[in-house]
């Protein structure tokens, strides 16, 4: 007793049997209740079976992966777009001193820079899309915002670099007023390995666009556009065009770069090789008619003596200035300037109204610029091609159209008198088809 009294007195065991009861004990003989958790009554097979029923699930279908799967059982992420996860493309990111910062203008500003290193500067998206969609290879992109890179195809831009900057960077680089905030360097595309659209080639027609001495960025860029438009098979460029991989001229051609067949800086003795065969080829011109005796005109304010080049589109060749310097030299007489001169008034090619029947497939239009006109070599080629002169009626003493509206209208002159031969009907829809 007087043991247990020693042990009772002990301050660690006073305090425990003065302890008031909690959850965890009970009243009776001072035992612990043992916590359990609930019991999880798995379903027979016919209750599995019918819950499987109400599901719509097909019986046998195994399980759900549960949250702890291990990594090999999760799902292979997809190639491409994560939802609205980062990309899985890796970009970098460029400050004001890297050096590939300056190489987006040297590329946008010089010509040869990018014929010699093959190079193009495309901006915005729509004009990058249409480019990897006909296989360019793009070695750059910039952009500024991670939502302008989503919405280009993520699988063509494997093989870029891509770099995130500010936009004010791009927005110095770009002229125009608005920028997308997105440019892309690609390689210069080669239009033999280009990927055309399946549709612009169901409605590509056996005619062709030569382009001579057209110097105006914008002008060619809309001619392009039209020449897409009017379903021509190629367009060729003669040297002393300008580049048709110009940044002006991308934005105004509005990817028709990319859905026909474009041939640059071509001499011409190479075009008939890039011809059809048996090809009739119209230069366009606006030489004005003289007009009837009885028609009474008021007559013309004074200028200097016209010679041909005066009326219309007939130009001196690309390499004029080249010329000038060999008269300069002495290299050249004036006399055989003179007599240069008059064989190539003597062209003389029968001139036929654009709206009178003149079409006979394959057959190739060339347009020149404003300036000077077709040169003599274009002429030629049409005097040996048995083609004519195309007049585009317009309004006595107005010197000429635009280039470009003088390529539209004649392309889709050709196309109208294309569609009323039967064997090219498949080409285009039927009258009952069109939009009233």
């Amino acid at each position: 007793m007087a043991a247990l009294a020693r042990v009772a007195g002990a301050p660690s065991l006073r305090r425990l049997l003065l302890r008031p009861p909690s959850a965890g004990w009970v009243s009776r003989r001072g035992a612990r209740r043992l916590r359990r958790s609930p019991v999880r009554v798995l379903p027979s097979l016919a209750e599995k079976q019918q819950q499987e029923a109400s599901r719509g699930l097909p019986s046998g279908v195994p399980p759900r992966p549960s949250l702890a799967a291990s990594p090999a059982q999760k799902e292979a992420p997809r190639a491409g777009w994560k939802g609205d996860e980062e990309p899985e493309l890796r970009y970098e990111r460029a400050f004001g001193e890297d050096k590939r910062l300056s190489k987006v203008v040297t590329v946008a500003k010089s010509k040869s820079f990018r014929q010699k290193h093959g190079k193009i500067l495309l901006e915005g998206r729509r004009l990058i899309a249409d480019a990897l969609a006909a296989g360019a290879v793009p070695q750059m992109i910039f952009f500024s915002v991670m939502e302008q890179l989503r919405q280009l195809p993520a699988e063509k831009l494997k093989r870029a670099k891509l770099i995130k900057v500010k936009f004010d960077d791009i927005k110095s680089w770009s002229d125009v007023v608005t920028p997308q905030g997105v440019i892309g360097i690609f390689s210069r595309p080669d239009f033999s390995k280009m990927i055309y659209p399946e549709v612009q080639q169901q409605h590509q027609l056996p005619l062709s666009l030569i382009c001579d001495n057209i110097r105006d960025p914008g002008n060619l860029g809309t001619i392009l556009r039209s020449a897409a438009g009017a379903g021509c098979s190629r367009v060729l460029l003669v040297k002393g065009c300008v580049d048709a991989w110009e940044p002006k001229v991308l934005r105004a051609g509005m990817g028709a770069h990319f859905r026909i067949p474009v041939i640059c800086d071509l001499e011409w003795e190479a075009v008939p090789s890039y011809l059809l065969p048996e090809t009739c080829v119209y230069v366009a011109d606006t030489c004005q008619p003289a007009p009837e005796p009885e028609e009474q005109l008021p007559p013309p304010p004074p200028r200097s003596p016209a010679k041909a080049s005066s009326h219309g589109w007939v130009s001196r060749p690309y390499n004029m200035k080249a010329r000038l310097t060999q008269l300069e030299l002495g290299a050249v007489s004036e006399s055989e300037e003179e007599e240069e001169e008059e064989e190539e008034e003597g062209i003389d090619l029968e001139v036929q109204c654009y709206y009178e029947p003149w079409v006979d497939f394959p057959v190739a239009v060339v347009i020149g610029g404003e300036t000077y006109g077709v040169s003599r070599e274009a002429r030629e080629l049409a005097y040996s091609r048995g083609g004519k002169q195309l007049h585009i009626p317009i309004v006595p003493h107005v010197n000429s159209l635009n280039s470009a509206m003088a390529a539209s209208v004649l392309l889709f002159e050709a196309k109208r008198q294309l569609m009323e031969d039967p064997s090219l009907s498949t080409c285009f829809p039927s009258k009952s088809q069109l939009p009233p």
